[in-house]
């Protein structure tokens, strides 16, 4: 059992910060409060004078599915010979040993959610992962949490010469597999347990069904305000459920993104504008969406940003306006809303992960020391 004691608590649900100890037994937190019953063996963390976060949470990048420092031979997020591959799971991309794993976890970014990149209309399946441990299966907290889908440049660049020259042609493969999916599917349900009357087995149309079934959302990367909406349209049009990735024109939708209500995730913005698309990039937009009443979410895109630098993202966005409770919960539990995963982690409360982030002042700002990272309650070393 580890107690932290007497120190400043936020934790991203309430919008006050309070003195607290924290209890943490077999990786969980089970108790919250002032006074609490410590057990005379407990190990003891004094936190007096610090300040207390959940672990912070990236909601869309690609770490540990991209080499670091190398080039092809690393860059595993990426499938460049079919425009729809629905069936890749970004599970089986992952290399725990990557090195930025540890310097995020180091940074206090204690849970990711990652996978496929944007090169295909439909491109696999995204996982959350905690950013410590020596295989998938143990970082693992939950996997096939979306089904990552591209819309804009992206996808008419890698196939320009092959299947997608237009927008319109993107919008219409995707229409296309949920479609045979959706056919598939009843197909499938009609045949019951007749093995002679069900469909040929087919892996990308398997691999859609949960999407069908609204057991998980199809994950849109959008940067234009056009392909936003086109999303949001494909989406209602098959009532399938929806999380909008980047965002990047979002304050200029900003009343159709209220109504549309649906989880979003801006960034990245710590980078110059590399496509048309991005030319209005801006670090207000996360504060605009926010205070409008959409559930925002910051996201490095790692490695366009490096991950250990997330919180920094959150002080660019809060320098740009955003109220800084608001920020703190676009790097915590909006994200692990987001992710599928809000019942683990993004918060200090009873029940959930033990992934504590404790700093010598706001991590927003660059001055500011990490001091110790906990996840599953295990100090990150």
């Amino acid at each position: 059992m580890l107690c932290i004691k007497n120190g400043n608590v936020h934790d991203a649900v309430a919008r006050e910060a309070v003195i607290r100890d924290i209890l943490i037994e077999n990786g969980k937190i089970v108790a919250i409060g002032t006074a609490l019953e410590i057990p005379a063996d407990a190990e003891i963390i004094d936190a007096a004078g610090l300040e207390v976060y959940p672990g912070f949470v990236e909601a869309h990048g690609h770490i540990g599915l991209d080499g670091y420092g190398i080039g092809y031979e690393g860059a595993d997020y990426n499938e460049y010979n079919d425009i729809a591959v629905p069936h890749l799971r970004g599970l089986d991309g992952v290399k725990p040993l990557e090195p930025t794993f540890k310097t995020a976890a180091k940074a206090g970014v204690t849970s990711v959610c990652v996978g496929p990149g944007s090169a295909n209309v439909i491109g696999g399946t995204f996982t959350t992962l905690k950013t410590v441990g020596n295989s998938a299966e143990e970082m693992l907290i939950r996997d096939g949490v979306a089904m990552k889908c591209a819309f804009g440049e992206n996808p008419k660049r890698c196939y320009r010469d092959k299947k997608d020259s237009s927008r319109m042609t993107t919008a219409a493969i995707l229409r296309e597999y949920l479609f045979k999916a959706r056919e598939y599917l009843a197909k499938k349900e009609a045949a019951g347990d007749d093995i002679f009357k069900k469909p040929a087995f087919d892996m990308k149309m398997e691999a859609l069904i949960p999407v069908l079934k609204k057991e998980i959302p199809i994950k849109c990367h959008a940067h234009a305000a056009a392909d936003i909406l086109t999303a949001a349209r494909i989406a209602k049009e098959f009532d399938v459920k929806l999380t909008l990735e980047h965002v990047t024109e979002g304050h200029l939708i900003v009343d159709e993104l209220v109504a549309l209500n649906v989880p979003l995730a801006i960034g990245p913005t710590m980078t110059n504008p590399g496509k048309f698309e991005n030319r209005n990039r801006n670090w207000e937009t996360p504060g605009i969406l926010a205070k409008a009443g959409c559930q925002v979410s910051i996201i490095t895109d790692s490695p366009v940003i490096s991950q250990e630098h997330l919180p920094l993202c959150a002080g660019m966005a809060v320098k740009a306006g955003m109220d800084p409770f608001q920020a703190l919960q676009a790097i915590t539990i909006n994200p692990a809303k987001h992710a599928g995963i809000g019942d683990r982690v993004g918060s200090l409360e009873v029940g959930k992960d033990a992934d504590i982030v404790i700093a010598d002042g706001c991590p927003f700002e660059v001055s500011t020391n990490i001091v110790e990272v906990l996840i599953d309650g295990k100090k990150v070393k």
